[in-house]
């Protein structure tokens, strides 16, 4: 089989058909096997998703985003990507989808490119109605766009809200993640801005019906500015919610002379008690860690770790918290 042709090098990596015209592609070039057909309209370069390691969750919304992105040419005025795609797009934490098999047996996480792209359509336009593409209708007056990568996608504000049927966790993790603070300290990238403001998502709340009031309502309750991860934000939700009180967040340990022991996850300061969590690819940096919680330890800190495995058993975590603390 002969070499496809060179593509010209202004289409990229996904394109419409109609971009492809009127660069000068034949209809017969397209049909080529080196080209994918994601969405109808659309082609894209096929090759193998090249992901380095990472954890199901951020594979999954890697896995998102090339959808999206191959959908973005389809998009027309007044519809921008929204939900769970916004989301992905901005790389913010959402639930891990995933297919329950027939017999008895763990679920398995769904690859991201199946998962629908959500497209919005601003006021009384046309939905979109195509094979893995779920429309939705936006209200003009409670939502707000911004832009990714160039794509027209709902601002945080409005994405957040769109999400009330999320579990109450996950929609704190989002809300952390949308309004972290970027704090200075250490290793830490002084400068960078929030995406929004808890005070935004309070009034984006108030200014008109949202489905999933009632848990946005109360999630907005538990969101923070210093949560760097959305394992650490379930973390201090399992503490809190179980009547404990509610730690400090990613807290900066000195020893006596002033030196820099490390930041810990979440702390209770006074009492010395640091939990520290390790996700499932931790072990790319265990020898560091091992130091550090070596470190803190001589300091007189009590280190409570939590894996990936105690950390799907929330109340084993919060009794040995509540222990450290002596309540």
């Amino acid at each position: 089989m002969r070499t496809p042709h060179p593509l010209p090098k202004e289409l990229g990596w996904r394109f419409s058909v109609q971009q492809a015209r009127d660069a000068g592609v034949s209809a017969g070039r397209l049909r080529r096997a080196d080209l994918d057909r994601p969405f109808h309209g659309i082609r894209a370069l096929r090759h193998p998703l090249d992901l380095p390691e990472m954890d199901p969750y951020e594979r999954q919304a890697a896995e998102h985003r090339v959808s999206a992105r191959q959908y973005a040419p389809r998009l027309r005025p007044r519809q921008f990507l929204s939900h769970e795609t916004a989301v992905a797009l901005l790389g913010g934490p959402s639930p891990l989808a995933v297919a329950r098999p027939a017999f008895d047996g763990p679920p398995v996480p769904l690859d991201g490119r199946s998962l629908p792209v959500h497209v919005s359509t601003l006021g009384d336009g046309p939905l979109v109605r195509a094979a893995g593409v779920r429309g939705h209708r936006a209200d003009p007056k409670t939502t707000r766009i911004a832009r990714a990568d160039g794509v027209p996608i709902a601002h945080p504000t409005t994405i957040w809200c769109q999400l009330g049927s999320w579990p109450l966790l996950d929609l704190v993790a989002l809300g952390d993640f949308f309004c972290r603070v970027w704090r200075e300290g250490p290793g830490r990238p002084v400068g960078k801005q929030p995406l929004t403001t808890v005070d935004e998502l309070a009034a984006a709340l108030a200014a008109g019906r949202r489905p999933g009031i009632r848990r946005l309502r109360q999630a907005l309750e538990f969101v923070r500015e210093d949560s760097w991860s959305p394992r650490e934000s379930k973390l201090r939700c399992h503490l809190v919610l179980a009547g404990l009180p509610e730690p400090t967040l990613n807290h900066d340990v000195y020893d006596d002379k002033g030196r820099f022991l490390g930041c810990v996850d979440l702390a209770y300061p006074e009492r010395k008690i640091a939990i520290e969590y390790h996700g499932t690819l931790h072990h790319s940096r265990y020898a560091e860690d091992v130091e550090r919680i070596a470190a803190l330890r001589a300091a007189g800190w009590i280190v409570i770790e939590v894996t990936s495995a105690l950390f799907a058993r929330p109340d084993a975590v919060v009794a040995r918290v509540r222990a450290a603390l002596g309540l």
